[in-house]
Formats: structure tokens, C-alpha cells, sequence
């Protein structure tokens, strides 16, 4: 999806999100492997907020998003903070670089937007033709526990200064949660409405393994979310860190 609206009020709506906290922790884990991070794709970067947070850590970083909104978003943040990265408007699945790269992360279960088996299979292998040998690929995925269990069919409601918005909920086989937004947007004293919809899938540790082998990668560890030990029953994200032999 291109994240119309959403778009203006994504970062609002996701302040629980410590991007300063993960960009260390990304950082952290690859001076763990003895990894130079080197040119770094921030795949599915949406507006930038990790990009940027990597770019001020001395990272030498840009990024890639499918939607024209969100990356305006990216810019004029870029812009504002005097940062100077690359933004490219490009799907996962259809990633075309100029060049090689040495690291790619992707952030916030991008990889669940692909609900499709077939464009994750196409994204792991774009990712792995432009990365160099021994290079990594560092990404985070919600569980099938969080889809069933905390997803589910449940409707959650936020409400901050600037928006009102509905978030509801469908289940359905595959562990494929249909997420359908409305936000209720203040003008004076009344309120305008936009609607719009997407899905995620939740895919098994194994299925991840085994398209990330398929395209070449070798999984070194997969961890709990901001963590350096394996995932728990419950957690609700996880970490894949797959080397490219």
C-alpha cells in the first residue's frame, strides 16, 4: 500500500517506537559479530526515523520505501535535522540499487506487509543480489503468537491532538490479520474521515529460515525483540540476523 494519509500521522501514532534506543542496538549487535556496518540499506524505511537516528551514529545509510507519502515525510525530517541521506521510492520485492551493499536492516515487521510467500522470497533474493559476501541482513518480524493472540480480531482506538483513529482488526487463515483504519481529523469544529486498509502475515521461524537459505543467507541468530537471547513463547517480535555466503 502507498499509506495515503497515514503518512501524516505515522510517527504520532508510533511514539512508543524508540528509534535512538534500536539504532544502538542495531549497532551494538553488529560490533558484537565484528561487523563494519559499511553502506547500509534501510529497507522499508518509511519516514525515516532509523535512517536517520543510524545516519547521526556515522552510519553511512539510505533509504528505500514504496511509498511516495511516507518518504516525503522522510525528507522534510532529513531536511529539518540538516542530514544529509538518500531516499529511493521503491518496493520491497522490485529493490533495484546502483551498487552494492555491505548491510541491510528492515524494521517494524515490513517484512509482514508481505502477505504474499512469493514477493518475501523475491524481497530476500533482491536484498542478497546487492549485498557483498558477508555482508548482513538484520530484520524484525511479528510472531505468529502476536497475530493470533494480540492482533487477532481486537480494534484498538488512539487519540492524540491531531488525529482520531479507529484501528480494527480481521483474522484469517494464514495467520493474516486485515487491518482497516479510520482517522477522524479535527478542522475546526468538525471532523473530516479517511479510511484505509492493509494486511500483514505472520510467517514460522522455519519458513523464514528456509527463504532466507533459499536466497542465499545463512541465519546466525535470531533473537527476542532488543535482545540478545532467543525469543520467548510470547514475544510478540523477533530478530533475524542472516549472514550472505
Amino acid at each position: 500500500m502507498s499509506y495515503g494519509v497515514f503518512a501524516d500521522f505515522y510517527d504520532g501514532l508510533t511514539l512508543n517506537v524508540d528509534y535512538a534506543r534500536r539504532a544502538s542496538y542495531i549497532a551494538v549487535l553488529f560490533a558484537k559479530l565484528g561487523h563494519n556496518m559499511g553502506l547500509t540499506l534501510d529497507l522499508a524505511c518509511g519516514t525515516g526515523s532509523l535512517t536517520l537516528e543510524l545516519a547521526k551514529m556515522g552510519v553511512d545509510v539510505y533509504g528505500v520505501d514504496g511509498s511516495e507519502e511516507m518518504l516525503s515525510v522522510a525528507s522534510e525530517k532529513a531536511f529539518e535535522q540538516n542530514i544529509d541521506t538518500l531516499f529511493l521510492c521503491q518496493k520491497m520485492q522490485e529493490l533495484d540499487l546502483y551498487g552494492t551493499i555491505d548491510t541491510c536492516v528492515c524494521s517494524l515487521d515490513s517484512i509482514n506487509h508481505l502477505t504474499d510467500r512469493d514477493d518475501v522470497r523475491k524481497t530476500f533474493a533482491k536484498v542478497s543480489l546487492f549485498m557483498n559476501k558477508g555482508g548482513y541482513f538484520l530484520f524484525d518480524v511479528n510472531t505468529v503468537y502476536k497475530h493470533e493472540k494480540v492482533l487477532a480480531d481486537n480494534t484498538f482506538v488512539y487519540d492524540t491532538d491531531d488525529v482520531f483513529c479507529v484501528w480494527q482488526n480481521s483474522l484469517r487463515e494464514n495467520n493474516t490479520v486485515d487491518i482497516d483504519l479510520t482517522f477522524f481529523i479535527p478542522d475546526g469544529e468538525v471532523y473530516s474521515r479517511y479510511d484505509e486498509s492493509f494486511s500483514e502475515r505472520a510467517y514460522t521461524t522455519d519458513e523464514l529460515t528456509e527463504m532466507l537459505n533459499e536466497a542465499g543467507f545463512e541465519v546466525q541468530a535470531v533473537y527476542g525483540d532488543m535482545g540478545f537471547f532467543p525469543p520467548k513463547e510470547k514475544d510478540e517480535r523477533i530478530v533475524f540476523v542472516a549472514k550472505k555466503i
